[in-house]
């Protein structure tokens, strides 16, 4: 729905809008690198395509293992689809795993806030506005497994990319 779109699409906006404020690993700043506009398309094409197969996982949960209604599927995609995208910057923000890279505080908290909304939403008085509706437990377990693989496998493709770019 228009709604959501432009909601999600403020809300993943959010944390990103701190990344100038964020920390950059040592390594980085004692060998500075230049982008290249190469780099940057393969990146691109890299994690969009690993993105685009967490979202048909996401659809195939929801449509084949939850039966969710249209209402319930687009609930379901758009608090998967922002708390994945809040969450994925983390993930790709640092060539370390990012849990050994913390990021700035203001990123961190925008990124925790921007999550805690988006799953809180279908709750609230303003779920109708956006046309969405609560989930039920099994969506949100499916959507923290989602997530978890979607983190992980986002580890070993960075790494996996960076040591074939050699960037």
């Amino acid at each position: 729905m228009p709604t959501q779109i432009l909601l999600a699409n403020l809300l993943t906006d959010l944390p990103e809008m701190t990344i100038a404020a964020d920390s950059v690993d040592k390594e980085l700043m004692d060998r500075p690198r230049r982008w290249s506009i190469d780099f940057i398309k393969r990146f691109m094409i890299a994690f969009g395509l690993l993105s685009s197969i967490f979202d048909f996982m996401t659809f195939g949960v929801l449509i084949l293992l939850l039966h969710a209604s249209e209402t319930g599927f687009r609930t379901g995609w758009f608090v998967e689809s922002v708390v994945s995208a809040a969450m994925i910057v983390l993930v790709i923000r640092t060539r370390k795993p990012f849990f050994r890279s913390m990021p700035a505080a203001i990123l961190a908290m925008t990124t925790l806030i921007v999550v805690c909304l988006v799953i809180a939403l279908p709750y609230t008085p303003l779920a109708p506005f956006f046309r969405s509706q609560p989930l039920p437990v099994e969506f949100l377990l499916a959507l923290a497994i989602i997530l978890a693989l979607y983190v992980a496998t986002a580890e070993i493709a960075k790494k996996m990319f960076y040591k074939v770019v050699n960037f």
